[in-house]
């Protein structure tokens, strides 16, 4: 889900930048996909802490 957040915004960053949208725009885009990116990251963080620790 997070995922699919981030995959839309960075299209529309990306398309920002290709049209020469005004460079306000490109940036509030950019903040927030930054922004995605560090809550996804958090997540996995999460997630992989909850974990079992395998031993060999």
């Amino acid at each position: 889900m997070l995922n699919d957040e981030i995959c839309k915004l960075r299209d529309k960053l990306n398309n920002s930048i290709l049209t020469g949208q005004d460079y306000s725009v490109t940036y509030k885009l950019s903040v927030e996909l930054d922004e995605l990116i560090a809550e996804f990251y958090k997540q996995q963080l999460k997630k992989s802490a909850k974990e079992p620790v395998k031993t060999s």
